[in-house]
Order: structure tokens, then C-alpha cells, then sequence
């Protein structure tokens, strides 16, 4: 399997483009602020067509780019409907002022072709299999995607902003609930084999193993109970 990936714009969202191998077709994760150009440079050089674009939850920063993207690959944006009012509603997903205005104004609209993921969906795209986990938290239509192991690549997971290598998504924004994301954390990813290569929304890749391990925020916190299925 293929993964690559770059830090778009002033947030620094991780987004992914992923594919089974080099000249095949692909799927586009949390095209963020600026993110066109950086997609179209890791296209050209992995020869990739892409198929589809999928969000792990809808705050500006991984959302930015969603309708420009699709719109020029002519491809559908699959997110939770929990979160589908972001898309053309950032600011619902701020903690903004008073008669404070979103840079300046931005606008965003939705894609032509929006889909709407459930909680437990396995979605087949561009030559993988994707499990879909809804993982509320730090938002309210937060997801996680799934890949099972491929050769010599570990079963792995895009979280979004739910886990990141030593820390987990904020909870203090609208919608968030650190309750819920406590919840989201062990039902989805702690139930998980130590080996599964963690994608996180912001940062450097990790693995479960290591963050069962070191992360403070998981210390606390046990698998829930049963086993996972889905992969």
C-alpha cells in the first residue's frame, strides 16, 4: 500500500493521498488549507488517479480545500452528516466572537457529490478497504478510517484530530466533549493491535503500541470491552 502526505497550509493539517500501489487509483484524506497544489505534486509523481476525497471531520483546517479538489477531479466527498454543516459553515465549528468574521469572510460550499459515512461502514474505494468508525470528541461527526495489514504494511488508521503521537484531539471547541472523546479512545483505538500504524490529523505518525504505552491522555483509559471487527 501507498501513503503519502504533506502538512497543508498555516494549520498544518496532514493530508494523505492513498492507494494500493504507484499508478493506480487513489483516495484523497483532509485536503486542507492550500492543499491543491501539494495533492496534484504527489499525483503526478505516484501517477495516482483519484477516485474519492474523505474527511475525517469537518473543521476548516481539513476541510479547506474538500470543494475545489473534488470539483476539479470531478470525485465525491464522503463525511459524517454530523459534520456535513461544516462544510459549507466553518464557523459553526469555532469558538469566534462577537461579529468576528471568519478570515476575512471565507466562504466555502459543498462538493457537488457529498456521501455520508455511518458509524461500522466498510466502504471499498480506489482498490482498498475502509472501515468506517464514527469517533465523536472532538467533534461531533469525527471518523476514523481503517486499512488492514497489506504485505509487509501494518493494519493502519487515519484518526483525524482524535489521537496524535503523545496527545489527542482538543474537546474545547463547539461540539467537542472530552467525555465523549475519552469513550471514542478506547472503544476505537485501544481495542487495536499494538502494531497499527496511527495517521493523526496533525504531527508524526505513530502506533498504537506507543501510545497505549507513553501517551498520557491514554492512562487512564482501558479497551472497551469486545473484540474489534470490520478490518
Amino acid at each position: 500500500m501507498l501513503v503519502a502526505g504533506f502538512p497543508a497550509g498555516s494549520f498544518a493539517a496532514n493530508c494523505y493521498v492513498v492507494a494500493p500501489a504507484a499508478g493506480e487509483e487513489c483516495v484523497i484524506v483532509d485536503p486542507g488549507q492550500d492543499a491543491e497544489a501539494g495533492i496534484d505534486e504527489l499525483l503526478r509523481e505516484h501517477r495516482l488517479k483519484p477516485v474519492a476525497v474523505l474527511l475525517t471531520h469537518g473543521h476548516l483546517d481539513h476541510v479547506w480545500s474538500v470543494a475545489p479538489v473534488c470539483g476539479a477531479k470531478d470525485v465525491p466527498a464522503y463525511v459524517h452528516p454530523d459534520d456535513r454543516d461544516l462544510l459549507t459553515d466553518p464557523a459553526k465549528g469555532l469558538a469566534l466572537g462577537p461579529g468576528q468574521q471568519l478570515f476575512g469572510g471565507l466562504e466555502l460550499t459543498e462538493p457537488d457529490d457529498v456521501r455520508e459515512l455511518s458509524d461500522g461502514a466498510v466502504i471499498e474505494l480506489a482498490g482498498l478497504r475502509l472501515t468506517v468508525d464514527h469517533a465523536p470528541g472532538h467533534t461531533p461527526g469525527s471518523v476514523t478510517f481503517r486499512t488492514p495489514a497489506a504485505g509487509d504494511v501494518p493494519d493502519v488508521i487515519f484518526t483525524g484530530d482524535l489521537l496524535f503521537a503523545g496527545s489527542i484531539g482538543r474537546t474545547d471547541l463547539p461540539g467537542g466533549s472530552y467525555e465523549q472523546i475519552q469513550e471514542s479512545l478506547s472503544r476505537v483505538c485501544l481495542t487495536l493491535p499494538d502494531e497499527t500504524a496511527v495517521l493523526p490529523g496533525h504531527g508524526p505518525q505513530t502506533t498504537i503500541g506507543r501510545e497505549r504505552a507513553t501517551n498520557p491522555f491514554l492512562a487512564e483509559l482501558a479497551p472497551a470491552e469486545g473484540p474489534r471487527t470490520g478490518m
